[in-house]
């Protein structure tokens, strides 16, 4: 019997048993509408039983149109009837709780071209217009939303009069979400869309997929994440997928060959269901590689998802996609510029600049200076506290103290495409002050150095100053000497 599960399982069918007011006469036909339908789906009608309308009621029922001589033969083993069971013995069996088994069984069968005219409206409406009163399938056509956004869908529908249905198909989604981590204050954020960190460092990401609302319907469902890291995040192997608070690794095939695909061919085969939530986490670490300033680094995830129940299982699995979603991650840089007392480029002096670390410690972070060596660019730096300092001195010059400094930034961290809005750079201690630029993700500040005090040159003004003041005390030595003896002598 499984074997004849495999056409429409992710149908979700609806039977139109309710009694409807026709108008009728004898050669009626009838519309079915398929309401707020989304663009893109071709739906077919194909005729299972006909029979003689009275009313809202069905007689003398017949085998339609578009079942094939092997779908009457599967319907009648699914109610044990003789090899010549009629079609209204069949209908007799059927009732609402089995529709979407009956579709899956009825949908291995069909035959013929589809019943009516099909007609998309520019109210997002779905017709099938010129039908005569029956049973009829209404799935989409086979093949006609593979690699798309959308999922097949199907009804078994009494068609008594017109007919409205709401479509019953649906999809998954999935979300992409980053931590935030403040290495000075120690804090790490809820998962948002946007984050900053410094280059070298674990970014944490999350992946969630929540299942469409008809994955019982299907024999398999597949789901791969397609996860695509911008040049500027390295994996580190080290995915962890969880379904709930159970670890489903073991079931996924996971690959990183310019993207991250995590793969399970059927996610049923670990308990997955109805609107089941499967996360994936893991970290990529932020390389030299990373862009700084408002581009960022961008990174993407679409979910491939079973969407044919008319073909899940046995290897012939159809699939849609989610749109992707995007979270990003920024770095930023700052320049010091070395001059004098005179606003000129100063060369021979050496920076170290460190981040302060919540534990106390602190890191070192990587300058690179011009051939002047007079500028000095450390690049790829988080928000938080910063420590400057001069380990090398210009000859002549005097050194300056330590400069702290805190970097602040401030990127929306709930959106679709996350932005950078602003960086500032503020001294805590010591003078610098600094200009931003939003695109290239960098502070820029002169750093001055004064010159030491001077003492006079040998042979110059001063010398012959401090000979001339000698000089004269000299004399006055002399003298007071010479006085002090005559008066002794007296």
């Amino acid at each position: 019997m499984k074997n004849l599960r495999k056409i429409l399982s992710m149908v979700i069918a609806v039977v139109m048993v309710l009694g409807m007011s026709i108008t009728a006469m004898a050669d009626d036909t009838y519309t079915i509408t398929i309401d707020s339908t989304e663009a893109g789906h071709t739906y077919e009608a194909y005729q299972i039983f006909t029979g003689d309308l009275s009313g809202t009621t069905l007689s003398n029922i017949q085998w339609g149109t578009n079942i094939s001589e092997d779908g009457k033969t599967a319907l009648r083993t699914r109610y044990t009837l003789a090899a010549d069971a009629t079609a209204a013995d069949v209908a007799e069996k059927m009732n609402q709780s089995e529709a979407t088994e009956l579709a899956e069984i009825i949908g291995d069968y069909l035959t013929g071209s589809p019943a009516g005219t099909t007609d998309y409206g520019t109210d997002g409406n779905y017709t099938i217009d010129g039908l005569q009163a029956g049973y009829y399938l209404v799935k989409d056509m086979d093949s006609s939303l593979q690699g798309t956004t959308l999922a097949y869908t199907s009804y078994i529908l009494k068609v008594a009069g017109d007919v409205t249905v709401e479509p019953k198909s649906d999809v998954p989604t999935v979300v992409k979400k980053v931590q935030d981590t403040d290495d000075t204050a120690g804090t790490t954020t809820d998962w948002q869309d946007s984050a900053d960190y410094d280059i070298g460092d674990n970014v944490p990401f999350q992946l969630t997929a929540t299942l469409a609302s008809n994955v019982s319907d299907y024999d398999t469902y597949k789901v791969e994440f397609v996860d695509t890291l911008s040049a500027g995040l390295t994996y580190n192997n080290d995915a962890v997928v969880k379904m709930g608070d159970t670890v489903v690794t073991e079931y996924f095939d996971i690959t990183n060959n310019g993207n991250l695909v995590i793969t399970c061919d059927d996610v049923k085969a670990f308990g997955a269901t109805d609107n089941s939530v499967i996360t994936v986490e893991y970290t990529a670490q932020l390389n030299d590689s990373a862009v700084l300033g408002s581009a960022g680094n961008p990174n993407t995830v679409k979910l491939v998802y079973s969407n044919n129940p008319n073909n899940s299982g046995s290897g012939n699995n159809e699939t849609g996609e989610t749109v992707t979603d995007t979270v990003i991650v920024f770095t930023y840089k700052v320049v010091v510029n070395k001059i004098d007392e005179e606003s000129q480029p100063l060369a021979g002096a050496e920076f170290e600049l460190v981040k302060k670390i919540s534990d106390g410690s602190e890191k070192t972070i990587a300058v690179v200076k011009n051939p002047e060596g007079t500028e000095f660019t450390f690049s790829g730096l988080d928000d938080g506290t910063y420590v400057l300092k001069e380990t090398v001195t210009p000859a002549g010059y005097n050194s300056i103290s330590d400069i702290e400094f805190k970097v602040e930034a401030g990127h929306v961290i709930s959106a679709d495409m996350p932005t950078l809005d602003s960086l500032t750079g503020t001294a805590t201690s010591g003078q610098i002050s600094f200009n931003a630029n939003l695109t290239e993700g960098s502070l820029t500040a002169d750093v001055v150095n004064g010159k030491g005090a001077e003492l006079p040159s040998t042979g110059g003004m001063g010398t012959r100053v401090i000979y001339t003041i000698g000089g004269i005390l000299m004399v006055v030595c002399v003298v007071g000497l010479v006085t002090k003896r005559r008066m002794s002598n007296h």
